[in-house]
């Protein structure tokens, strides 16, 4: 197998997916939770990029990538948020205990 161009940012997807999704299961923490979660936004972001340039449209794939990310922005501003408020309702982040409260 050669170790072209295309191998190796598919290899640094690849990386960055396990990353976030072993992140995923290990933390418990909501604002940890949000980085992660950015850490597999910004994986995807890289394969759309890629997926454009191998089709020879990259302009699509760069303008799908942009609209992904301000996109994710504000879904990463809105669970922030929600998690400082959580924070001052209930006094911890931590989802073992928060995910036993009711009402």
């Amino acid at each position: 197998m050669t170790l072209n161009s295309l191998n190796v940012v598919l290899f640094g997807v690849i990386l960055l997916l396990a990353v976030g999704f072993y992140g995923l299961l290990i933390t418990r923490n909501l604002i940890k939770i949000v980085l992660v979660l950015q850490v597999l936004v910004k994986a995807v972001v890289i394969a759309l990029v890629l997926a454009g340039k191998q089709s020879g449209n990259l302009g699509l794939g760069q303008s799908i990538a942009a609209t992904v990310i301000v996109a994710d922005t504000v879904v990463a501003v809105v669970a922030l948020a929600l998690a400082v408020q959580v924070r001052r309702h209930t006094g911890t982040l931590d989802l073992s205990k928060i995910s036993t409260l009711r009402g």
